[in-house]
Order: structure tokens, then C-alpha cells, then sequence
């Protein structure tokens, strides 16, 4: 469980996150939705540990994880998918996944590799060639492996769907929604398709200009129509 506590952040005098206070169960899917400028990618870098807080707590397993650095994070259970798929095109498949492991004390096994071409079985077929020749789809799947060699409780994940075709969207969250379920990993969903992100997320949680403005099961914010179209946009 990833327990948030009044997370706030700043540039300057612009607060980027203002308060925000919410829990992420584990093994579910939370959704964090809002317009852009809402403030989602802001709290995904300040949970990982790229951005200092002003104030407040980030949780995990009873440890403060606010004001640690971020290169410390993934030995912490902690995994952050940027937004970007911000593969190594030079290297191959799985040299980029074997990146995944270098946090960890033991590294990289054996095992950890099966692991990962086990979810995702196109990164098996593909794992000597050079990731600049990989599909859309394919890179964000490497770099959600790459997040997974790393053992996680926690993985965060910022817009998997941009730039993608509508296929591979749905074959990505599909991978996430197996994740949470098969792997009992906590998932922290940032995505601008809210519609689609609520369809696999459990629970949903809206930003608006840095503050949480709602928070409730996903099925519920999917159906409160004034909520929709005042922050989601359908």
C-alpha cells in the first residue's frame, strides 16, 4: 500500500500539488486523473523522488519515502515508468531490461528475465534485437518489463497510452490490469484517456490545478456525468 499524506510541491510560487491526501491499496489499480496542468506527472516525480516536497509523507510498508533520493527508490519497492518510453535505442531488449536490475543488490538473474518475457511474450521473440527497431507498443512494454526487473510494490506509470494506435492502448492495459492481479503489484495509473483508464482502474482520483478534488471507486466516477464533464472531458 502507498499511503500519500498532505503532498505538497511547488515551483516557485506556483503550487504545483496542494494537500493531496490519498491511498493506494494494494495489488489495485488507482487511476490519477485531470486536465494538463492538474498537477499528475508533478506527483508522480515528487512520489518517486525526482522532485523535493515542500511538505507532507509518501508511505510504503511504514517508510517515509518524501524526502528520499530517487536513485535510492527502486531498491525501496518503488518503480517510475516515465512519461516518453524512454528506451536505450543502442542496446538491445535485454540489455535495456538487464538496466532494470542494476538498483538491486543481487542485480539480474536468470529467473527475473523468464519472469518478464513470461508477461510479456513479444519482448521474448524480440529479445536480441536493437530496441530502435520496436513498434510504439513494443518500447512501452520494455519499459514496463524494465520497471519490473527491479522487483517492485509499487510501479508508477505516467500516460502508457500517448502516441499509441488504439490496439496497442488496449493491449497495454490489459498487461497493466494482469499486473495488479497476477503480480499483487500496487499500480498508480497517470493518464490523459480517462475514459479508458477507468476502465481498468479500481479506484480513480481527480486532480484540479494541484488539489484532489475527488476520489471513489472507478465505476463510480465513471458514472457521475457532472464530475466527467467538469475535470475528464467526456
Amino acid at each position: 500500500m502507498l499511503d500519500i499524506r498532505d503532498l505538497t510541491t511547488s515551483f516557485g510560487p506556483v503550487k504545483a500539488l496542494d494537500g493531496v491526501t490519498f491511498t493506494a491499496p494494494k495489488g489495485k489499480i488507482t487511476a490519477v486523473l485531470g486536465a494538463n496542468g492538474a498537477g499528475k506527472t508533478t506527483l508522480l516525480r515528487t512520489v518517486s523522488g525526482l522532485i523535493r516536497p515542500d511538505r507532507g509523507s509518501v508511505h510504503l510498508d511504514g517508510q517515509d519515502l518524501a524526502r528520499m533520493p530517487a536513485e535510492k527508490m527502486p531498491g525501496l519497492g518503488l518503480a517510475h515508468v516515465p512519461e516518453g518510453r524512454g528506451v536505450i535505442t543502442e542496446l538491445t531488449v535485454e540489455e535495456n531490461l538487464r538496466l532494470g536490475g542494476l538498483g538491486r543488490a543481487d542485480r539480474s538473474r536468470p529467473a527475473d528475465f523468464d519472469r518478464v518475457y513470461s508477461i510479456f511474450p513479444l519482448l521474448n521473440d524480440r529479445r536480441n534485437a536493437i530496441a530502435h527497431v520496436l513498434s510504439g507498443g513494443e518500447r512501452q512494454m520494455l519499459v514496463i518489463g524494465r520497471a519490473l526487473m527491479a522487483e517492485p510494490k509499487v510501479l508508477l506509470l505516467d500516460e502508457p497510452s500517448l502516441g499509441l494506435a488504439p490496439r496497442a492502448v488496449a493491449q497495454i492495459f490489459e498487461l497493466v490490469r494482469g499486473l495488479a492481479e497476477s503480480e499483487g503489484l500496487t499500480v498508480v495509473l497517470v493518464e490523459q484517456n480517462a475514459r479508458s483508464a477507468l476502465s481498468i482502474a479500481d479506484i480513480g482520483v481527480v486532480l484540479n490545478l494541484g488539489r484532489l478534488v475527488a476520489q471513489d471507486e472507478a465505476t463510480a466516477l465513471a458514472a457521475d456525468e457532472k464530475l466527467r464533464h467538469a475535470y475528464l472531458g467526456f
